[in-house]
């Protein structure tokens, strides 16, 4: 599971300007990487994981990696953020990162379109691997833009429905919602009242309610964020206004926003033992697959449940599906030894085995279709869900964009304002938040 600091640079990266390296170079076949991987070097590789556990997790995918290719030397230097990685890309120098790897998925747009990183494609090819049929299809998707190839997979994170199985006995409930028009009814039976808040409340629908944000929700009706001229979709495919409706009922089934924010600002925080999940306050909680053991950790006086999170009434065929994001790696253009980052970058994104171990150290969803299979990941029972989720084609993910999550932020804003009532005619924000993501990337550019 991810520590605080990774869930905080992705929140930050989403809005955060990042200044990236601005020369074109584009891999292998074209960049000049000359160096001879089978010769006598040493690597820079930088990574974001700050956790105990999770450092020494790297380094022992590391070791895996050195004990296999003894020649190449290894440097790990981890905890480093996005703006400390893209100043060191801009800078080079025999100190900046050769391969390196971020928790941000919102800034491939941004490494590929400004040639921060090489495009991998010809390495994958002179390696005779097809990304297709490595990674899952939405791992797939969110590590290039616009027919580059500037990052790989290095394991994911599903998003799915955490239930609270002993309080569905309780209100003689049978098993999770399958889609959202039962998840409403689960939902209200769920929610008990206790003068003007709640003694349990069914489910946290509210934009600011931890992991229930847009594109989370927009993830489980499949929709195209961008049309082919790469102009904003919002406005014009249905499942944008289908979203937010769906997410404005449940606000109004279950009090109205005002009575759900003032019981929330009183709830426990997502990272700490007292996240209202934890506590049985909430019985219903979109999240991630770490919030199991999280949610274990805090030893519950209930059963948990997993299921993958409902789906539209008129999408019920393709329940088992959800939103995925994760970590990703790349090599840096300013790197003289890209041929030795690439057998760097190959092992730990496309070995089973060492794919296999990472997961089983960190606790997040392994990241190729081979790994998801493998029979020596180490998991509850329950996290299979996850796995599942991963390997689902119909998953989904937020594309990437020149200007990274600043799209999303913009979508997020109007949920603010419509969840609200600051905002009533949905038709005409959805038009406008168009325009203005369509001004933010033609700027941008």
């Amino acid at each position: 599971m991810p520590g605080t600091s990774r869930k905080a640079a992705i929140a930050l990266a989403v809005s955060a300007s990042i200044a990236l390296l601005a020369t074109a170079c584009t891999g292998q076949a074209d960049s000049g990487a000359s160096d001879d991987a089978s010769k006598e070097t040493t690597l820079n590789f930088w990574h974001a994981w700050s956790a105990p556990s999770e450092v020494k997790a790297v380094r022992e995918l590391v070791a895996g990696f050195e004990k296999t290719h003894p020649q190449i030397h290894v440097n790990v230097v981890g905890n480093m953020t996005d703006d400390k990685i893209n100043q060191a890309l801009r800078t080079g120098g025999g100190k900046a990162p050769d391969v390196i790897s971020s928790f941000t998925t919102n800034s491939v747009g941004r490494f590929c379109s400004s040639g921060a990183l090489v495009d991998l494609n010809p390495f994958f090819e002179k390696s005779g691997i097809d990304p297709e049929k490595t990674f899952p299809k939405a791992m797939n998707e969110y590590t290039q833009f616009e027919g580059d190839r500037c990052a790989v997979p290095l394991l994911g994170d599903a998003y799915g429905l955490y239930y609270n199985k002993t309080a569905f006995e309780k209100a003689g409930i049978a098993g999770p919602p399958k889609t959202w028009s039962e998840f409403e009814k689960v939902a209200e039976k769920l929610t008990i009242p206790q003068g003007d808040t709640y003694k349990q409340l069914g489910f946290m629908p509210n934009y600011h309610g931890w992991e229930t944000t847009t594109e989370h929700y927009l993830g489980q009706f499949s929709p195209t964020y961008f049309d082919k001229d790469g102009k904003s979709n919002v406005a014009k495919d249905p499942a944008f206004a289908k979203a937010f409706t769906v997410q404005k009922k449940l606000v109004d089934a279950l009090g109205g926003y005002r009575k759900l924010e003032t019981y929330r600002s009183k709830l426990g925080d997502e990272w700490g033992p007292k996240h209202p999940f934890h506590t049985g306050q909430v019985a219903m909680q979109l999240d991630g697959e770490w919030r199991l053991g999280m949610a274990l950790d805090t030893k519950p006086k209930f059963e948990i449940g997993v299921a993958p999170l409902p789906v539209p009434d008129d999408q019920a065929d393709q329940y088992g599906k959800g939103y995925i994001t994760g970590t990703i790696a790349g090599i840096a253009a300013t790197s003289t030894k890209q041929n030795a980052a690439w057998e760097l970058v190959k092992y730990m994104t496309t070995d089973t085995d060492a794919v296999v171990n990472f997961s089983n150290a960190i606790h997040n969803v392994p990241s190729t279709l081979a790994a998801l299979k493998s029979p020596n990941l180490k998991y509850d029972p329950r996290f299979k869900t996850f796995l599942e989720i991963a390997a689902n084609p119909d998953s989904t993910t937020a594309p990437a964009s020149v200007n990274g999550g600043v799209y999303l932020t913009t979508i997020q804003e109007f949920g603010y304002d419509y969840e609200s009532g600051k905002a009533t005619d949905l038709k005409a924000g959805l038009k406008k938040t168009a325009q203005q993501i369509d001004t933010d990337i033609a700027q941008a550019k």
